[in-house]
Formats: structure tokens, sequence, C-alpha cells
């Protein structure tokens, strides 16, 4: 059975500076002090959602999981190149990362006939309408 992460994503005010900062970084390994105790479950599908200005906005699968030992060990969690969008789900403030079981994660957002995701204005507009 698979579960998520979920962190915050502090300095960033939308998913495009969360993009052009992991494009200036080259990076896709998230540097944490613990490894997480339900590795094995994360590797099973489980991705990393990230949350900017209190909103769960993004999610990237997570590839691999490997603890580094050393004076300061630490746990490298891998990610895919892939960013999903998702609906907007409000999440309060905390330190480090948190478990997010698959049944309390919120759902991808529908992609446009390109396989590009939908304009914010537009998912806003169909939600207010009530055809969301």
């Amino acid at each position: 059975m698979s579960v998520n992460l979920v962190k915050l994503c502090v300095g960033a005010d939308t998913v495009d500076d969360l993009l052009r900062w992991e494009q200036g970084h080259k990076t896709r390994t998230i540097h944490t002090r613990q490894t997480p105790k339900r590795a094995e479950e994360l590797l099973d599908g489980g991705s990393l959602y990230w949350v900017i200005k209190g909103v769960i906005l993004v999610r990237r699968p997570i590839a691999a999981i490997d603890t580094v030992e050393g004076d300061l060990p630490q746990c490298l969690i891998t990610v895919s190149t892939e960013h999903i969008l998702t609906e907007p789900q409000p999440r309060r403030p905390f330190q480090g990362w948190r478990y997010l079981e698959v049944k309390d994660s919120p759902r991808d957002l529908p992609q446009g006939a390109g396989g590009e995701a939908l304009p914010a204005d537009l998912i806003a507009a169909l939600r207010d309408a009530g055809a969301w």
C-alpha cells in the first residue's frame, strides 16, 4: 500500500517559482535529516506533495530514498522530473515533512487536450460555476 509525503516549499509563491528554482539548481533530490520509517510504502507509488503559500498545489512521484551515513546522517529523497499539478488543498504550517495517506491526497488536475494542465483561472471559474 502506498503513502505520500507532504513538505512545505519555503521561498516560493507559485508553482512557477518552484519550477524556476529547481531548473536553476538542476536537482531532483530533497535532503532531510531523517529517513522516513515508511520508506517502503513511499517507494510503492508515493509522491512528494509541495505546500506553497499554505496550499498543496503540485506533486512529484518519489523515485528513490537513500540514507547517507556520516558525521551528519541525512536522507536523500529523489523525485521524478515530472511535476503534476493538483487540486488546491489548504494545509496548516508544520516543520519537516508529514505523511499523507492516499485517501487524503488532493486529486491531480485534469490535463488539457495537449497534455498540459488547465489554467488556474479556468479551474477557479469552473469550480465557482459548480461545473467542477
